[in-house]
């Protein structure tokens, strides 16, 4: 079991509330002054403070962000608003203790000072700070925008925003209300590391949601879709716009014709994209390397073993362009890999940042994350998905005598160690005789992630990647990822559905 983490914070808070997103004043960027204001010289005191009484593991992790969110209700913007952010985080690791502290004012005083409340945590032997500092290089640029967020004002996004809720007010007369939930930010980071180290990456990200309500003798009902990507505004073509749109239409004027299937154990068809939540949920937590390290996952002893039948293969990739999990390099300063977590069923490597790596003799798979940096880094999920198998999808639907296919999830709760789970199912079809027959929905599955892994019987060759803007919490830290996978079949889960002799759900 490892010691326990400490955090401490320097420095005052640095946000405000904004109507208009700031506009950059240039474009070409020096990580150093442009962006953060600091030079080498003072990342190189900070560092000397930070390693001075001895360092595994250290870094500088600076950070400047912005963020502009935008509510459209009833045909006006009823909300806007903005946020920017600027700091830096400073990490010691000794064996397995953590030292952590942040400063949101960029001077070299401030700077040292929180290094040694960093170090005076986690310390061991002194450790000779680096003399000069090289700058890393992407292999590949994974989310290039055409117009950087920062130089795009709420006047350009309007229109977006307008024709988006144009076409769902046209898409069907029971559309009574239509609700467009906007937002975008980037982040810029500087990790500086002990070994001299320095990588910088522009991270652009947005998001858009699209809530409906719809209303049919005298009935309603509410449901969305979302679209994100880590782009710019190049983003909202209309080719996107009216797949968003059609996807909350659909998903919300079904729901007045579905009802609850029997309660029971029954085959669960998990359909291709947004399914990747209970792989992400249920077996993805279990399979990053601290919760193994500490010993509190199922799969922490299982390295190597058959976890699942041979034509089930689990990825986690950095490396997909614009994905929201993409990344150039982790929060560590590593960079982003496809790790292959589950290979023809069989366990073969967890999600490494750099303490676990050091702890299983491996190398660090740029899985280390964190919200921001008045945090430190966590292995987390980046993009996970499961690869496609030798089925089809109508095979799979074929093959289900009784059961249900689940499609959109939301709620869900998951207990870690042991995979413990159940999620809602807002939108799924009830299954009978190899036929999809009626639309169901307020359903919940239970189950257990390794048990419902292993009874993966059949995996179709439709795999895709949700498009929504799926964002994963873990010890109070949250960081947005991408799940997908293909159409499955699950040979048997819990259904929480009607009980025997019950109606209609209203």
């Amino acid at each position: 079991m490892s010691a326990p983490s400490v955090l401490a914070a320097c420095g005052s808070a640095v946000q405000q509330i904004i109507a208009e997103p700031i506009a950059a004043t240039t474009s070409s960027l020096s990580p150093f002054t442009d962006v953060f204001g600091v030079d080498e010289a003072m990342i190189r005191g900070a560092l000397a403070e930070l390693t001075s009484r001895g360092a595994d593991q250290a870094e500088l992790y600076f950070q400047s962000s912005r963020s502009t969110s935008i509510l459209y209700q009833d045909g006006i913007i009823s909300r806007a608003t903005g946020s920017v952010d600027l700091g830096v985080g400073l990490r010691c690791v000794v064996g397995e203790q953590t030292g952590y502290a942040y400063t949101e004012e960029l001077t070299s005083e401030s700077m040292r000072r929180a290094a040694r409340t960093a170090a005076a945590i986690a310390h061991g032997s002194g450790r000779a700070a680096p003399q000069e500092i090289r700058h890393a290089a992407f292999d590949h640029q994974r989310y290039s925008v055409e117009v950087p967020w920062r130089d795009v004002g709420v006047a350009q996004k309007l229109p977006i925003i307008q024709r988006a809720a144009a076409l769902a007010r046209a898409a069907d007369p029971a559309i009574v209300k239509v609700d467009i939930s906007w937002a975008d930010a980037e982040s810029r980071v500087l990790i500086a590391d002990m070994h001299g180290r320095m990588t910088f990456d522009d991270r652009p990200m947005t998001r858009m949601f699209v809530t409906l309500t719809a209303e049919r003798n005298g009935e309603r009902q509410s449901n969305r879709a979302n679209i994100a990507a880590r782009q710019g505004i190049e983003f909202y073509s209309e080719a996107n716009l009216r797949r968003v749109v059609q996807q909350a239409v659909d998903r919300t004027l079904v729901l007045f014709d579905a009802r609850r299937p029997p309660a029971g154990e029954m085959p669960v068809v998990l359909a291709a994209g947004a399914s990747g939540i209970l792989l992400h949920e249920a077996v993805g937590h279990g399979m990053e390397a601290d919760f193994n390290r500490k010993q509190i996952s199922i799969y922490a002893d299982m390295m190597g073993r058959q976890v699942a039948e041979p034509l089930v293969t689990i990825v986690d990739d950095g490396t997909l362009e614009h994905q929201r999990g993409a990344l150039n390099v982790d929060d560590e300063g590593s960079p982003a890999e496809r790790t292959v977590l589950v290979e023809r069923g069989r366990l073969v490597s967890f999600m490494h940042d750099g303490i676990s790596s050091r702890h299983y003799g491996v190398q660090a798979t740029g899985s280390g994350r964190r919200q921001n940096f008045r945090h430190a880094p966590l292995p987390r999920m980046r993009c996970t998905y499961m690869e496609d198998g030798p089925h089809t999808r109508d095979e799979i639907i074929a093959s289900v005598q009784n059961g249900i296919l689940a499609e959109t999830f939301t709620n869900g709760q998951v207990q870690i160690g042991a995979g413990d789970y159940t999620f809602y199912i807002k939108n799924g079809w009830l299954i009978e005789d190899g036929r999809l027959t009626a639309p169901i929905k307020d359903v919940n599955i239970i189950g257990t992630g390794p048990e419902t892994l292993r009874r993966i019987s059949m995996v179709a060759d439709d795999g895709r990647l949700d498009t929504g803007g799926w964002t994963c919490g873990k010890r109070g830290q949250s960081v947005p990822v991408s799940i997908g996978m293909p159409t499955v079949l699950v040979r048997e889960l819990t259904v929480g559905g009607e009980d025997t002799g019950g109606g209609r759900a209203s």
